[in-house]
């Protein structure tokens, strides 16, 4: 038991690390705003287009950061769980199609 233990952490240490590698994006106002992150949820950057900022208003810049967080959050949190499942299938074996 305490062997499953210790290789069920090894590999949430490997897919935390695969998940790391992994960058997903959102954007809004169609790629005005983009916001990069890891599938960790860790943003990794924020670009907003210099055109768009000097016209856009402070609430319309704050609604718009939302969206495009949100959305890369979105798939972070698609990505994260695609791994999750997978290393819960690789390694209980599907237990008669539970995973």
């Amino acid at each position: 038991m305490f062997d499953k233990l210790m290789q069920a952490q090894q590999k949430a240490g490997e897919v935390k690390q695969r998940l790391d590698a992994i960058t997903v994006t959102g954007t809004a106002e169609g790629g005005k705003i983009t916001v990069t992150a890891n599938a960790n949820k860790v943003i990794q950057s924020v670009a907003i287009d210099d055109d768009f900022l000097k016209d856009a208003d402070k609430e319309q810049l704050e609604e718009l950061l939302v969206i495009a967080i949100n959305k890369a959050m979105e798939q972070a949190e698609n990505v994260s769980q695609s791994e999750m499942g997978a290393m819960a299938k690789d390694m209980f074996g599907g237990l008669g199609g539970l995973f």
